[in-house]
């Protein structure tokens, strides 16, 4: 069926909290066309990598599609009854804090809402929390300590407008690619200045004009002395201050911080601290190098009392800006998704606000202080006291501190539902009851993004098999669990209106979040709402808090709050040199159980690495493309190195996606320990204390296979291609038949082969066929094999002897490894451009190749690749 004709329909992407609009249009064959909406405020047409190849996620094979009970299929009926009666049974036996929901930024909001409700208001327990817990609950601890509730004082449209943008702990440009194109945007048409503090040297330094590379962990010293350097220069604004509380004290911390604890110079930190003072319109944006750690909560209230010193907030071009990592974590902290609120930004340890949400409820008993936090919670399951658990669309055996202990936790709890649109990840695979749920481009509700802007998320394809929407899910349990009555939702619309309805009882209570304006949405107006940004009460706002002095303390003041630097609390130090940080990389999103479905995406960056400093490298005689394993006594991992000067000596990096599913021992947060914020519950996840030494393999190999591969070497990663897969591939023990190890690895028992084998140099290559047509093919060698890995990828439907080769027919070409992935434009091919003198300039390789022309993220390797091409160039010459 052809589905040109079919309308395109308005959504949003499913990625992180930029919250883009997208225009879907299905192919009525099970496929998506997807391009940026150009209507839509956050991202006006643009689309990163990721939600440019939204439409190469969108298949069955990896799909959950009927409930499972105990490793059977089950109807749903019989699940849905389990579920609720086991629940209720441990409820009834053990108490309500005997339960626990642990939930998802990818939840929409009217799924959330149901959860919360379903919890804290009918199960009588606080404990559900969120993988958001590990991302951003730094910020709204800051946020509720500063201003008296979580808010978000900006808007995106400030980034447009500023005169500085501060970028602490994000890398913009492979986080959040469309936000970064509107700060290069300003920069062009104003003149922005743009300052990185980072330890590593990310791709957003490319267009930085000062990155200041502070030890790890440091940013409150950092900031101290800025808030001291604005006293002692006279920019205090003393009309702001007179809306705010605290500020003796602040500066008296503030004063006794060393600003050397932050590694920088004197010069690097005077330079710094006359641009930001110096610059009214300034915009502090942060992310997880701020949140992800066990003082993160006070790194933002550094960067917020700089701004309330100043009264720079909520005015055009000034503020601090967090931005989330999830599609729906705004909205998870307006529903309460989070153990220690309520829903609209309610306190659950306040007795008038639990007694209005009771009431507007009609709830039974509300629970009178905060369930367990994240880590607290998977510690309940180790230790028995939690006894039913359901997880929601996260995967906390892989993306957990402390993971290896997480996923033996999950094993001995005697009852764990999984509500996912896959049973493919590390956590699935622990359940006694899996339920199929729909997913992005099935689902119809509402996400908020970092800017409160609220979105509607429209389906656009059938539920595959049987799967249901959550917010379906959890409320036919409420009412097996006998709460009928509160959970008798007919549609996302009802359970919406009701949400903005208990929004108004919170503004009457003296909260932020309000959106009783849309309270009386009819459902044709709920099914069209465009993009609106809270609050929404009738009241004149241009989407800015703050600028008017008014606050949301008691007595309408903000709060300093005093801090000083805490080195980050990660242990082990002996024996254990390098601090690891982790993060996202471009192209991939959490472990990857959706983008890791398209080859694009998995062409930039195919394999799990460790960035180390060269000097380091040599220390550890490390050679390039060398295996690391590195290890410390909460967990270990192995690893490609990746020898680059972009960290510092002492300091790794290594990225977070690659789970049990894609790699043999890459799930990173098993080395993060369980230490947390004391006031955020957030994990201290890019301090870990690490050693690092070479693997000794005795064999390397590269394997391409139409289907999966099931290998037991020592170490494997494998990631999907556009006509299989591809497989990095080393063992340390050495192999006597290549043959039939590569046979049982492919499961090609009958297929036909050729061979190439250089025994005395312990060089073979395999290919096997079926009827002429290449299956699989592998490579091994006694070091890491060098090969054209797309190239080889590339192949299969070759000659077998073609395969082995790696020679290309004629009338094909190699373009080598993915370096736009918007565009499919590969390493080779844009080599070939810049070296025949074809293009000498980023722009130039845009007009030529398209390349960076969409989200801009691959710029930045653009503009290596010339500055390397042209030194090589003049190297020549000179020679």
């Amino acid at each position: 069926m052809d589905g040109s004709n079919l309308p395109e329909v308005r959504s949003t992407c499913a990625y992180c909290g930029v919250g883009c609009g997208v225009l879907l249009r299905p192919d009525g064959a099970g496929g998506l066309t997807v391009r940026g909406d150009p209507d839509h405020p956050a991202n006006f047409g643009r689309l990163c990598s990721k939600g440019t190849a939204l439409g190469e996620t969108v298949g069955l094979e990896h799909r959950l599609l009927t409930p499972r009970a105990f490793g059977r299929d089950v109807g749903w009926d019989d699940a849905l009854q389990l579920v609720a009666d086991r629940f209720r049974e441990t409820v009834a036996t053990h108490g309500p804090d005997s339960v626990a929901f642990y939930v998802s930024g990818q939840l929409l909001t009217e799924d959330y809402y149901v959860a919360n409700k379903l919890m804290k208001g009918f199960i009588g327990s606080a404990n559900i929390d969120t993988n958001s817990r590990l991302c951003m609950a730094s910020t709204v601890a800051g946020h509720k300590r500063a201003f008296g509730t979580d808010t978000v004082p900006g808007t995106y449209e400030d980034l447009d407008q500023a005169d500085l943008v501060v970028l602490v702990g994000s890398n913009l440009a492979w986080c959040h690619p469309v936000l970064y194109q509107r700060v290069l945007a300003a920069r062009q048409a104003r003149g922005t200045r743009i300052v990185v503090i980072d330890p590593r040297r990310t791709a957003s330094c490319d267009q930085a004009d000062l990155h200041l590379a502070l030890n790890p962990g440091s940013d409150v010293a950092l900031f101290n002395r800025l808030l001291t350097r604005i006293h002692q220069d006279g920019h205090v604004q003393p009309d702001f201050l007179t809306r705010t509380e605290g500020f003796a004290d602040a500066l008296h911390a503030a004063r006794r911080d060393d600003p050397a604890t932050t590694g920088l110079t004197e010069a690097e930190i005077d330079a710094f601290c006359d641009l930001w003072i110096k610059t009214r319109r300034v915009v502090t944006v942060f992310s997880q190098g701020v949140n992800q750690s066990s003082c993160g909560t006070d790194k933002v209230n550094a960067i917020l009392n700089c701004h309330l010193a100043t009264g720079r907030i909520g005015h055009p071009g000034m503020g601090p800006f967090s931005v989330t990592g999830q599609p729906n974590a705004m909205g998870g902290r307006e529903v309460g998704g989070l153990a220690n609120t309520l829903a609209c930004h309610l306190d659950i340890e306040d007795p008038d606000h639990r007694t209005a949400v009771q009431q507007f409820w009609q709830a039974p008993k509300m629970p009178e202080r905060a369930g367990l936090k994240a880590v607290d919670m998977f510690r309940a399951v180790e230790a028995g006291r939690i006894k039913a658990l359901w997880i929601i669309h996260t995967n906390p055996a892989a993306t957990m501190p402390d993971a290896d202990r997480v996923r033996r936790a999950i094993t001995r709890c005697p009852f764990v539902v999984v509500s996912d649109i896959t049973r493919q990840t590390d956590t699935a695979r622990l359940a006694h009851v899996l339920l199929p749920a729909t997913g992005w481009a099935e689902k119809d509700g509402t996400v908020t993004n970092s800017d409160r802007t609220i979105s509607r998320q429209r389906a656009v394809l059938p539920p595959p098999g049987q799967a249901r929407p959550d917010w379906q899910i959890l409320s036919e349990v409420g009412r097996r669990m006998g709460f009928g009555p509160a959970f008798r939702y007919r549609s996302e619309a009802q359970i919406f209106r009701e949400h903005a309805r208990l929004s108004a009882l919170a503004a009457a209570l003296g909260k932020d979040f309000d959106i009783s304006g849309l309270a009386t949405l009819s459902d044709d107006e709920y099914a069209t709402l465009p993009p609106t940004r809270w609050p929404v009460n009738g009241s004149a706002s241009d989407g800015r808090f703050f600028g008017d002095g008014r606050f949301f303390h008691a007595d309408g003041k903000a709060r300093f709050v005093p801090v000083t630097h805490r080195r980050p609390a990660a242990s082990p130090t002996r024996g254990y040199p390098f601090v690891l940080n982790t993060g996202r990389i471009r192209d991939q999103w959490h472990t990857m159980t959706r983008s890791g479905l398209s080859p694009r995406l998995s062409g930039h960056l195919a394999e799990p690495f460790l960035e180390i400093h060269p000097t380091d490298a040599e220390r550890l005689g490390l050679r390039p493309a060398d295996l690391v394993k590195v290890s410390n006594p909460t967990g270990r991992a192995v690893l490609r190195a990746r020898i680059t000067d972009t960290v510092g000596s002492g300091q790794v990096f290594a990225p977070i996606h690659w789970a049990g599913e894609c790699a043999s021992a890459a799930r990173i947060d098993a080395l993060v320990p369980a230490i947390t914020d004391p006031i955020s519950g957030q994990p201290e996840s890019k301090a870990a204390k690490v050693d690092v030494q070479r693997l000794q393999a005795d064999w390397y190999g590269f394997a391409v296979s139409i289907d999966p591969i099931q290998c037991d070497a020592d170490y494997w990663a494998t990631s999907v291609t556009a006509k299989g897969f591809r497989t990095e591939l080393a063992g340390c023990a050495s192999v006597g038949d290549w043959e039939l190890t590569a046979r049982r690895w492919f499961n090609l028992p009958e297929a036909e082969m050729i061979s190439s084998v250089d025994a005395a140099r312990g060089t073979f290559r395999l290919a096997f066929s079926i009827s002429g047509q290449v299956k699989a093919a592998l490579f091994i060698a006694r070091t890491p094999v060098a090969l054209m890995r797309d190239h080889i990828a590339s192949l299969l439907d070759e000659e077998p002897g073609q395969v082995l080769s790696g020679l290309a027919t004629r009338g094909k070409r190699d373009a080598g490894p993915i370096i736009c992935a918007c565009f499919g434009v590969g390493m080779k091919t844009i080599l070939d451009a810049i070296q025949s003198g074809a293009v000498s300039s980023v722009e130039e390789i845009g007009a030529a190749l398209q390349a960076g022309t969409n989200c801009g993220s691959c710029r930045p390797e653009l503009a290596d690749m010339m500055k390397r091409s042209v030194r090589a160039t003049a190297e020549v010459v000179s020679d």
